[in-house]
């Protein structure tokens, strides 16, 4: 039987059965009860609140942002020293429990990472002073470890401790879950971050210190019947957005699911054929790789592509930094097309042109990328929002289809 989105067995299965039973009739429970919503919420991102903070164009004017060296290392040394920047617009947030009794922490789903982690009462940067830390102490099933975490996001990096504790998320007790406690999180721009830590849910091959990602935890203890995730994201809304632990929701999208195979078992990375506007092409005319990736906002892609469809739409960079464009451009100017295993995914431009306060700026981001693979695109929430998502891990493919 299922209530608020946890399996309770009746108790009338614990009286007078065999242990054969027991199990055999857990295993039906947990079969209905497949789907785990944790609702996700929609902030102001990082970027929006280092502009009301009159803080933007200083950002990055110092820190040279290159979204690139989240997926590609090497590329880390081009740019002076500043952790996560790649969450400079990351907008959605969910909150999870970490301990016994569970302390709560807001954190990214992010598709493009895969360690868990947050700050702890170890971290004394600046960063963690307003964000809520983990207190080993406070919690009886923690256990500690001598593996110590670095994980480079952005240009930077956070460093700290590997410890165990049960982990609460959406309705599911996920016990002995490996998870880093900050000790150092370099920064002081990280201190107008909306989020306390981040939640990985990328493949495990990417996990640094080699640490078991959450979803893999789950899958391994038998907590939901589908070895996949979706994901929703609302549009409008500050609530209503959520990734669902081991089911597919179809009230959440229209049509039916495209498949499209995982390109590189790393982070959920797939072939996009072609990049298209009024039909003609305005990238990746012979095919590139793309990262479906949550935790970030926008549409990214090599930086001479991007400055191309900048110039198409009209796009222009102001004073602050941001790259604005007329409001009144979103009912004329097209859909930009990415056609995905044969299968054409429109983004309109009420997508990929975003309001905030009356003022509009373009969901397009270069990244100074060079590598042997080709032409790498970011597919972040400017696409999600469009087309409810499958991560499907028992077959290594996403599932695409338009959002309801």
């Amino acid at each position: 039987h299922c209530k608020d989105s946890r399996c309770v067995p009746p108790s009338t299965w614990e009286l007078g059965r065999t242990m054969k039973w027991l199990l055999l009739l857990t295993l039906v429970a947990l079969s209905e009860c497949s789907a785990f919503k944790i609702p996700l919420v929609k902030k102001k991102s990082l970027r929006r609140n280092l502009m009301e903070n009159g803080k933007l164009k200083e950002f990055i004017q110092t820190h040279k942002y290159n979204l690139a060296s989240k997926y590609f290392r090497e590329t880390a040394t081009l740019v002076s020293d500043q952790p996560l920047q790649n969450y400079l617009d990351t907008e959605y947030f969910g909150t999870i429990g970490i301990g016994t009794p569970a302390q709560d922490f807001t954190v990214i789903f992010d598709t493009g990472s895969s360690n868990l982690w947050v700050p702890s009462i170890y971290c004394s940067s600046e960063a963690c002073t307003n964000h809520n830390r983990f207190n080993p102490q406070d919690s009886s099933t923690y256990e500690a470890t001598s593996e110590t975490l670095s994980i480079t996001y952005g240009t930077g990096s956070m460093t700290g401790i590997l410890g165990y504790d049960t982990v609460q998320v959406g309705g599911i007790t996920d016990t002995n879950q490996i998870f880093g406690l900050s000790e150092t999180e370099p920064g002081s721009f990280l201190y107008y971050a909306p989020f306390d830590g981040i939640l990985g849910l990328a493949y495990p091959s990417i996990s640094s210190s080699g640490a078991t990602p959450v979803f893999d935890n789950i899958w391994d203890q038998g907590l939901v019947s589908q070895d996949l995730f979706s994901v929703y994201l609302s549009s409008n809304e500050e609530s209503g957005s959520v990734v669902i632990f081991g089911d597919i929701d179809s009230s959440y999208y229209s049509g039916s699911l495209n498949w499209v195979p995982v390109s590189v078992e790393g982070y959920w990375q797939i072939t996009v054929d072609s990049i298209t506007m009024n039909g003609e092409s305005i990238a990746c005319s012979d095919g590139c790789q793309a990262i479906v990736d949550t935790g970030t906002s926008l549409l990214a892609g090599p930086t001479t592509a991007i400055s191309n469809i900048q110039s198409y739409i009209g796009a222009s960079e102001d004073s602050s930094g941001e790259v604005v464009i007329s409001c009144s451009s979103i009912d004329s100017l097209p859909d930009v097309v990415f056609t995905i295993n044969g299968v054409q995914y429109p983004v309109p431009p009420s997508a990929y042109i975003l309001q905030s306060d009356g003022v509009c700026s373009s969901g397009f981001e270069g990244m100074d990328l060079s590598t042997s693979s080709g032409d790498l695109w970011i597919l972040g929430d400017v696409f999600i929002r469009q087309y409810y998502t499958v991560f499907d891990r028992a077959n290594n493919q996403i599932g695409l289809a338009p959002v309801a």
